[in-house]
């Protein structure tokens, strides 16, 4: 795992308030009060100028913070275990925490990596500005929010990666990326990432040439294209809602573990 070991050591720090870094972390807040926090809540704000690093550079940045919250850019989080890699996609709005990998009481040992897809700037939510946040709850709950939203979308990608049919994955995927970064065209929706194979083999739980087969059957069904700029254009309408067969084993289930009686 010796590719899994760069730093982010290099890049530029200013200060910021974090209001104006993120502005939406300020909603529901009325003028005034948004002022107090815009002055109080001041963070670095850091742009790395490598492409890689692991999660132990990610514990030192934060050091004994909150997390670091990714401003602008894309980003690969990429987690080997055993013999196979997993990857998340994170953008601005996410919050990074370290995973603790070398933690003595982890029985379960994995390696993380974070790689650039579009070049990132993060604000580093430190002791001090935590201790900033407890005077402003709202931000802290926006913060929350933030937290909860990236969990559910871990959950859809999870059942993403168990559809039946790499080609299925792979075009149900691109429709959860379009959520979040597609721009509406009258020829369909583009989404502008560039990934490559190897990245989708990994988001989707495939091999890459297995990937790559899919990929040639979609265009060739006109499902999806191919972008200049790398990304890819979505045509038709968007994929997941669940089957009458997905309803079907739901109910199966609720018969299967009836609550008891003692439940309250």
């Amino acid at each position: 795992m010796s590719r899994f070991t760069t730093s982010p050591a290099g890049g530029a720090w200013t200060r910021v308030a974090l209001l104006d870094a993120d502005p939406e972390l300020g909603e529901g807040m009325d003028e005034h009060r948004r002022g107090e926090a815009r002055r109080a809540i001041v963070v670095r704000r850091f742009a790395p100028t490598v492409k890689a690093w692991n999660d132990d550079a990610l514990d030192r940045l934060v050091g004994d913070g909150i997390g670091a919250l990714l401003l602008e850019g894309v980003l690969a989080r990429e987690l080997a275990l055993s013999d196979n890699v997993t990857t998340e996609i994170v953008g601005p709005g996410d919050l990074l925490v370290p995973s603790h990998v070398h933690d003595p009481g982890r029985l379960l040992r994995s390696a993380v990596r974070w790689t650039v897809i579009e070049p990132p700037t993060f604000a580093l939510l430190s002791p001090a500005v935590a201790e900033a946040l407890a005077a402003f709850p709202a931000v802290y709950m926006q913060l929350l929010g933030r937290v909860a939203t990236r969990a559910d979308r871990l959950s859809v990608a999870q059942a993403i990666s168990q559809l039946n049919g790499v080609d299925r994955r792979i075009l149900t995927l691109l429709w959860q990326l379009a959520e979040r970064w597609g721009h509406v065209r009258a020829d369909g929706v583009h989404v502008p990432l560039c990934l490559p194979h190897r990245l989708l083999a990994q988001l989707v739980g495939a091999r890459r040439p297995t990937v790559s087969t899919a990929v040639t059957s979609l265009i060739r069904e006109g499902a999806v294209r191919r972008m200049e700029d790398g990304g890819w254009l979505l045509v038709g309408e968007p994929v997941g809602l669940p089957t009458g067969e997905a309803s079907r084993v739901i109910r199966m289930r609720h018969r299967r573990f009836p609550v008891a009686a003692h439940v309250r």
